[in-house]
């Protein structure tokens, strides 16, 4: 995992500007959904997931470092985290949770973040 867990790792093949809206979403157990929403801000970047049938009717935010590979040719999305381990995480409202700082620093210790969302000392 990276040390920043807001940020996507080098070795990741993310490309800054790349659209990912519609890629597929891989745990390491298999598809978790489809992105719907994507932010390369910097220190600040994650996924929203649209979970469609696998959590029916729910969304869940993941931290860009939790990403391993992107694959622009197959539009997948790959993350080092098992289902039971995404479904535990802290819940997500879009509508409450997008620029939420308690609900990015609570979801970046959930996923071993060594420094809460904006960069503040844990």
């Amino acid at each position: 995992m990276t040390n920043n867990v807001w940020a996507y790792r080098q070795t990741s093949g993310h490309l800054r500007g790349t659209d990912l809206t519609g890629f597929k979403v891989e745990a390491t157990e298999g598809v978790i959904g489809k992105v719907d929403k994507h932010s390369d801000e910097v220190g600040s970047s994650y996924l929203v997931v649209d979970t469609g049938v696998w959590i029916f009717g729910k969304e869940i935010l993941l931290p860009a470092g939790a990403i391993t590979k992107v694959d622009v040719d197959e539009k997948k999305v790959y993350v080092d985290r098992t289902k039971d381990e995404i479904k535990g995480a802290p819940e997500f409202h879009r509508n409450k949770h997008l620029d939420d700082a308690e609900y990015h620093d609570r979801l970046g210790l959930y996923y071993g973040a060594g420094a809460p969302f904006g960069g503040r000392p844990a």
